[in-house]
């Protein structure tokens, strides 16, 4: 009973540093509105989780902030406009398409128009290149068919051979 006595109060003092944040709002669409910014904004410090998930104090400061500015009647647009100047664009999960942040929304698609090029300039000249190892009796139509030898340079092929068997 002792033991059991003082894990409880060795236990008891960790379960209260969990801060709970508890926000009044005035209406239901507020409350989603608090919901859906919060869900959406990054935190800063923790920088893969939004400020909803994130225990962090700075992540506590900002739910704070959205709650104030809501409570004000800043649209989403103004808290987010905001947040942006205070901490950047990083803080957006999804980052508003700009001059600096084009060639993050379009390079993905040009980078895999500038693959399928060289996939197909590669399979291209593959086509046109003559194949090693193909003969004239083959089935490929790519390479050009073989001339038969004349009579003059068969004399000579056999002469060639002749020599080297002796």
């Amino acid at each position: 009973m002792r033991h059991l006595l003082i894990v409880l109060l060795l236990w008891l003092p960790l379960t209260a540093q969990a801060a709970i944040d508890s926000f009044e709002f005035s209406d239901e669409a507020t409350r989603e509105r608090f919901y859906s910014l919060t869900a959406e904004l990054r935190c800063p410090k923790c920088q893969n989780q939004n400020i909803a998930d994130s225990n962090s104090p700075i992540a506590q400061d900002l739910r704070t902030e959205i709650h104030r500015m809501l409570q004000q009647g800043d649209s989403d647009k103004d808290i987010v406009d905001f947040m942006v100047a205070r901490y950047g664009e990083f803080v957006l999960y999804r980052p508003r398409v700009t001059a600096q942040t084009l060639v993050l929304w379009y390079g993905p698609f040009g980078l895999l128009a500038v693959g399928a090029v060289v996939v197909l300039v590669m399979t291209r000249r593959r086509k046109k290149a003559p194949r090693p190892g193909i003969s004239a009796g083959s089935e490929s139509s790519q390479t050009e068919p073989v001339e038969p030898l004349s009579d003059a340079e068969r004399h000579r092929l056999d002469k060639l051979l002749k020599q080297d068997e002796k």
